[in-house]
């Protein structure tokens, strides 16, 4: 039986960041965090690329073009998306999860979701690290982990199972 778990060694390769400059106040703490964690998981500074983005809702599409390019070990998506009066912060948080999530299964790249959706500029300090640590840094540490595992599966021996077995019978 093969176990597939990811881990926190420096995997190679170049990562790109995608932060917002909506709420700067809290994604340049996240960033710092994030670019932080790599440091120190091996991942030398000169080996990430950070693209700036108006907001959390433009993330996703940035974050996919990056994949793309197939120069990127992972993509890990920062913003803070802050709920006010309206419902604006319900559409923006819920699009720029889905679109992270889509650039990802889109290029089998690891795309991580690091945008806040708090209630609060307090929560989202706090969890920029103030008080709940960084959610920066955990992101940057997914991003290596997702990164690690996917090459196990990739080099995982064995061949692969057979297309014609029966429960393959409904995906043909």
């Amino acid at each position: 039986m093969n176990i597939f778990e990811g881990n926190f060694a420096p995997p190679g390769g170049r990562f790109a960041i995608v932060a917002a400059r909506f709420n700067a106040m809290v994604t340049e703490a996240l960033l710092a965090g994030c670019r932080d964690a790599f440091v120190r998981h091996g991942v030398p500074d000169d080996q990430l690329d950070v693209a700036w983005v108006p907001g959390s809702f433009e993330v996703p599409l940035v974050a996919r073009k990056l994949a793309e390019t197939g120069r990127y070990a992972a993509v890990v998506c920062l913003g803070c998306v802050i709920r006010g009066e309206t419902g604006h912060y319900d559409h923006v948080a819920g699009q720029a999860a889905a679109g992270v999530l889509q650039a990802g299964l889109a290029t089998g790249i690891p795309v991580i979701f690091g945008v806040l959706t708090t209630e609060s500029v307090e929560q989202a300090l706090n969890r920029a690290g103030l008080k709940a640590g960084n959610k920066g840094a955990e992101a940057a540490l997914t991003a290596i982990e997702m990164v690690n595992l996917l090459g196990q599966i990739a080099e995982a021996p064995g061949p692969p199972a057979p297309r014609d077995e029966p429960r393959y019978a409904a995906l043909a």
